[in-house]
């Protein structure tokens, strides 16, 4: 099985950014965790992060000729504000989960809308970076 993994902008700042919402572990400590654990798995995962969306539509697009068999996705602030990344993961039909770190829908108004979630399968919210093991679990899973 093959994932993808992507994270948005200001996820490479993990560990400095709001650590009282997003924790004291660094964007590299996500990345080990979720290397040791698909390694534990057997599952092919490649992780990657941008704070430009062009990228991440890029990436998206790029699974699909790659043969990704699932994402796991957090859009950071372009959960709230982007049709491209929804046009992208409908366009390329692979399942996904979205994720994110904080419980994004106990924090402001504007962050209770995720446009992702119209396509994505679940949507795990406030457990940490073991969110993303959850989803990745819940891919390889079937469930």
């Amino acid at each position: 099985m093959k994932i993808l993994v992507l994270n948005g902008p200001n996820l490479n700042m993990l560990g400095i950014r709001e650590p009282g919402i997003y924790g004291h572990e660094t964007y590299e400590d996500l990345i080990s965790m979720i290397e040791e654990h698909c390694n534990d798995k057997g599952i092919d995962v490649k992780c990657l992060q941008s704070n430009h969306e062009g990228d991440l539509v890029d990436y998206i697009q790029q699974a699909y000729f790659d043969k990704v068999d699932g994402i796991v996705i957090n859009p950071g602030a372009y959960t709230h504000t982007s049709v491209a990344l929804l046009d992208a993961l409908k366009a390329v039909s692979i399942p996904a989960v979205e994720v994110h770190i904080s419980k994004v829908n106990e924090r402001e108004s504007f962050r209770q809308i995720s446009y992702v979630s119209y396509y994505c399968e679940k949507t795990i919210t406030g457990k940490g970076l073991r969110g993303y093991i959850e989803a990745i679990d819940h891919l390889a899973d079937g469930k």
